[in-house]
C-alpha cells in the first residue's frame, strides 16, 4: 500500500538542514555516507571501552528502529494520527467509544491511525480505524501489555523493547497526536510531544486532548497548565496554541483536518524556514503575516516563492508554493498561530 513517492516523512524533511547556520555545514545527502557513519560509530564502541550493556542497548535499539523504518516506508504519503491513552480504559466506557469514533473519522478521511497496540484506548483507536488502516507499536512488558486482537498478527504491528524507541516512532511518523485520558504513560507522551514541538525538535503538528462528552479530565489538566505553568512563567502564553482541549470528537477531527487545509509541511534551508503550502497565499494575507508576526521573524525576509534548489530531493512536493522567512527558532507557539492564519 505504498502510495507515496515522497522520500521523507515531514519529521525527516523538517530536520534535513535543521541547524542554526546550515550553510556552514558539509552537504551529505547520500544514504551510503550515513550508513558509513553508523558503522564507524559502532566500531568506536570497542575502542571506547563500552560495556556489554551499552553495546547491547545500542544494538537492540538500532534493530528496532530499522524494522520500524521498513514497516512505515510502505505507507509514506498517507497522513497518520497517533492515539494515546490508558490501556486500562473499560470497553463499555464513554471515552472508549469516543476513541473508536475518532479512529473511524480518521479512516473516513483517508488517514491511518497509530496506537500503542495494547487494550483500552489503544484498542479503541485500532477498532475505529480498522485493521487495514492501523499501526501498532507495542511495548514489551513483563505484565499487562499484549497486542490487541485488531492489530495482533498484522505486519504493521511492531514490538518494542524500549520506551524511547517506541516514543520516537510514535512521533516521527505522526501528523497529529490525540490524547485520551490515561495514566503516567499518557502524560509522559503528551508532555514529550509538546516539549519537542515547543523547542523546535519536531515539526509543528496538531495536538488534541480529548475527553468523553462532559468529561473534566483534560479541563482539570488545562487548569493546572494555566495556573501553575503559565502564571509562574514556565511557559509562554502562545504555548497554549500548541494544543486543543475538547470533549468533542467532531472538534478533535476538525482541529486535525484544518491544520492541513493549506499548510503541508516545513523545512529549514540555509537558516530560513520554508512552509510548503497547498495553494499560494493571497498577497493581502502574506502582508498581514509580515505585519502581525514581526516578533518571530526578521523584518523584510517574508517571501512567497517556488521550491528551493535544496528541496529537490523531495520531487513529489516540488510543485507546491512556498512561504519562507527567517524565523527566530524560539517562538513555536506563535509559529503555530501563523500556520493558523495560513490555513484560514
Amino acid at each position: 500500500m505504498n502510495t507515496s513517492p515522497q522520500p521523507d516523512t515531514p519529521f525527516e524533511s523538517f530536520l534535513e538542514t535543521d541547524a542554526p547556520d546550515s550553510s556552514a555545514l558539509p552537504v551529505s545527502d547520500s544514504i551510503d555516507d550515513f550508513v558509513q557513519q553508523i558503522k564507524e560509530t559502532a566500531d568506536k564502541l570497542i575502542k571506547d571501552g563500552a560495556t556489554r550493556g551499552d553495546a547491547k542497548l545500542l544494538a537492540h535499539a538500532m534493530k528496532e528502529l530499522r524494522h520500524c523504518f521498513r514497516v512505515f516506508a510502505n505507507y509514506r504519503g498517507i497522513r497518520k494520527a497517533t492515539v494515546f491513552g490508558s490501556a486500562r480504559t473499560p470497553t463499555d466506557s464513554a471515552v472508549y467509544r469516543a476513541a473508536v469514533e475518532f479512529g473511524q473519522r480518521m479512516t473516513e478521511a483517508g488517514w491511518m491511525t497509530i496506537t500503542g497496540a495494547a487494550s483500552g484506548i489503544m484498542e479503541a483507536g485500532n477498532v475505529g480505524a480498522g485493521r487495514e488502516m492501523s499501526f501498532g507499536l507495542n511495548i514489551l512488558l513483563p505484565f499487562e501489555q499484549g497486542a490487541n486482537t485488531i492489530i495482533d498478527g498484522d505486519p504493521k504491528l511492531m514490538n518494542m523493547r524500549y520506551f524511547f524507541t517506541r516514543k520516537l516512532m510514535l512521533i516521527k511518523e505522526s501528523d497529529a497526536a490525540v490524547l485520551f485520558p490515561g495514566g503516567f504513560g499518557t502524560h509522559d507522551e503528551g508532555f514529550e510531544t509538546l516539549t519537542l514541538i515547543q523547542t523546535g525538535k519536531s515539526h509543528v503538528f496538531p495536538v488534541v486532548m480529548i475527553d468523553e462528552p462532559g468529561g473534566t479530565y483534560w479541563k482539570r489538566w488545562l487548569d493546572f497548565v494555566k495556573d501553575d505553568l503559565l502564571k509562574r512563567g514556565y511557559i509562554s502564553p502562545a504555548d497554549l496554541s500548541l494544543f486543543l482541549v475538547t470533549d468533542s470528537v467532531d472538534a478533535a477531527a476538525r482541529e486535525v483536518m484544518q491544520f492541513y487545509h493549506n499548510y503541508h509541511s516545513m523545512r529549514y534551508v540555509r537558516g530560513e524556514l520554508v512552509l510548503r503550502l497547498q495553494q499560494r497565499l493571497p498577497d493581502t494575507t502574506a502582508q498581514q503575516i509580515a505585519r502581525d508576526f514581526t516578533d518571530i521573524m526578521e523584518p523584510g525576509t517574508l517571501e512567497q516563492c517556488a521550491a528551493l534548489p535544496q528541496e529537490m530531493n523531495e520531487p513529489a512536493i516540488a510543485h507546491l508554493p512556498r512561504l519562507k522567512f527567517r524565523f527566530d527558532r524560539h517562538s513555536h507557539g506563535r509559529l503555530r498561530e501563523l500556520i493558523n492564519v495560513v490555513n484560514a
